[in-house]
């Protein structure tokens, strides 16, 4: 006799944090309930409040070690200890000051990638959304690209206004000359701070609005890619399997965080796709897996292991895979609970860094560089890179201590972007990029971003290779897709924050480039501004608009203008195995 429920199937507990099988409003609910109110606190002071007092102090140091500055030149200098303290201001204001402009420096990107450009798309994509509703069914693609323009438009005027308006209330309370003894009285100088902060960021917000908005008008929309490239007669073609968000868990029937028990449970499909994969690299050579993140499902170390032990199986392909991080991999801090907060000082975050970066060094470690910026050019394998920090690791792995966080932090900022290099001057290089966004809430996993330096390490990697072409990978997608959004959920918090300016930055290479992203699972090939994008739908998760799970092999060559080639794709079918006890 069987059991009355069979466990292979799961049940309502499974269901705890998928957006498949519950509305937002829902786990919003549930998300209340659970939440620790002591750590939102905490984690608001130190992501938030911190960084603005910082902020809103620069100038108040600024100006009283100036007014400093001013008054011992005025006074004559009587002897040769007046000399030594006019140097030794001038000394600790110049080193700092430098050292203060960095914490300055640091503390307003982490309130621009915190709240500024969020809050910009979230408007932005919200009144796009609802704009997109007001079309009719029959409305033309070149309708719904006037609407994306118009309502880019209207996003940055309308937040320039609350931006001006907000400087202009905080104004008053603002102060920005200062003397070192107002920094004997904190209580009465935050607030200060704190109106300076609000009065800066507001000042650039309003600014930076009008030209994000008339940039993004400006930009291209996205669009489906209409030809591809009859396959080529000769020359060298490039065939590369993309692969993403293949959420691997670490139990044999255990359900995935999104899909829950509406999608599949356990490993089989994976398992049964790099089967197939393996078939096709028997037939006809690959040049490269390409596993555009989420590898996990949650960054667990018996996730990795499962991962692992699937392509051992397979080690022909192993030799070929790249990976990069995904949001599951980094920022998930709890499967099955969503309200889940990890304060920036818990070492939860840094080991699942940690976890990646030793499957990246397995994987990957021999065959990718990283970019050594000050000498600006491709630099040491990854190998050589992480090898005088693997003893630290593996003692941070075993104890958490954080005397060791900040140096593996540098050390995660350094690797990325990691790049294949082309095997000849004219070959094809792939070049991954780490597009995650530092967040310590599961709610806020999903937010991307691309930073400066990743994307001056992708310039000097072309600029070494010019003739060469590339395909440059990441999780997030650049851009929303050219189609209706079912719920709003669907448009906020997924895509890059500053995608429209990673388009444009890539734009005058779109010839030479391909960019390969997950994250979304969907399938999808298009192009903006003139930049090839393919989205690669997941082998393994169930979705609504590609009921059969699937992946791509693309083949790719260079045309005897150099630029490169995108031929029709091969669609592969992963073929589903039933679950045992069905």
């Amino acid at each position: 006799m069987g059991p009355i429920v069979n466990p292979r199937h799961g049940d309502i507990e499974d269901d705890a944090s998928s957006t498949e099988s519950r509305s937002l409003v829902s786990l919003a609910g549930s998300l209340l309930a659970e939440i620790s109110l002591p750590k939102l606190a905490l984690a608001g002071l130190v992501r938030l409040a911190l960084p603005g007092l910082l902020l809103g102090l620069a100038p108040l140091a600024a100006s009283a070690w100036f007014s400093t500055i001013k008054t011992k030149l005025t006074i004559p200098l009587a002897g040769i200890w007046c000399g030594v303290l006019l140097a030794g201001v001038v000394a600790v204001g110049w080193f700092g000051g430098r050292a203060l402009f960095r914490i300055v420096e640091s503390s307003f990107w982490s309130l621009n990638s915190l709240t500024v450009e969020p809050g910009y798309v979230l408007f932005r994509e919200s009144l796009r959304h609802f704009a997109g509703k007001l079309l009719p069914s029959h409305a033309t693609k070149a309708r719904h690209a006037r609407l994306r323009v118009a309502t880019a438009a209207a996003a940055g005027i309308v937040i320039c206004g609350v931006a001006l308006l907000t400087l202009m209330l905080a104004w008053p309370a603002s102060r920005w000359i200062g003397t070192w003894s107002s920094f004997m009285s904190l209580h009465q100088l935050a607030p200060v701070a704190l109106a300076n902060s609000v009065v800066l960021i507001a000042g650039y917000l309003a600014a930076a609005a009008l030209v994000w908005s008339i940039a993004d008008a400006a930009t291209p929309q996205p669009h489906d890619l209409d030809t591809f490239q009859p396959p080529a007669d000769r020359g060298r073609t490039w065939r590369v399997a993309h692969v993403s968000d293949i959420h691997v868990v670490g139990e044999r029937y255990g359900f995935r965080i999104e899909s829950g028990r509406a999608g599949p449970c356990g490993n089989e499909r994976l398992t049964q796709a790099m089967a197939q994969l393996s078939e096709l690299h028997g037939k006809a050579p690959l040049d490269a897996i390409l596993i555009t993140g989420d590898m996990t499902d949650a960054g667990r170390s018996a996730e990795w292991a499962e991962f692992l032990d699937i392509l051992a199986v397979h080690p022909q392909l192993a030799e070929l895979v790249l990976v990069l991080p995904g949001n599951h991999d980094l920022n998930v801090a709890d499967r099955t609970n969503p309200a889940r907060l990890e304060l920036p000082t818990s070492p939860n975050r840094r080991l699942r860094k940690i976890r990646l970066m030793s499957a990246m060094h397995a994987l990957q470690g021999r065959r990718v560089r990283v970019v050594d910026r000050r000498a600006g050019q491709l630099g040491e394998s990854l190998a050589d890179s992480l090898g005088p920090h693997l003893a630290k690791m593996a003692r941070f792995a075993d104890s958490g201590r954080p005397r060791v966080s900040r140096a593996l932090t540098e050390l995660w900022n350094g690797i990325f972007p990691m790049v294949v290099p082309p095997e000849h001057a004219d070959g094809l290089g792939i070049i991954l990029l780490n597009s995650n966004a530092d967040t310590y809430f599961s709610f806020t996993n999903a937010l991307g971003m691309i930073s400066a330096e990743q994307i001056r390490g992708v310039e000097i990697a072309r600029s070494q290779y010019p003739r060469a072409c590339w395909i440059i990978a990441l999780h997030h997608h650049l851009v929303e897709y050219p189609r209706a959004a079912k719920a709003l959920s669907e448009r906020i918090g997924t895509a890059l924050i500053n995608g429209n300016w990673f388009v444009r930055r890539l734009r005058h290479q779109a010839d030479k480039v391909v960019v390969m992203h997950g994250h979304r699972h969907i399938d999808w090939i298009g192009e903006c501004a003139g930049l090839r994008i393919i989205s690669a739908p997941s082998p393994v998760m169930e979705i609504a608009d590609e009921p059969t799970p699937c992946f791509y092999i693309h083949s790719l060559s260079a045309g005897s203008d150099g630029s490169i080639q995108l031929h029709p794709p091969e669609r592969i079918v992963v073929n589903v195995p039933s679950i045992a006890g069905d």
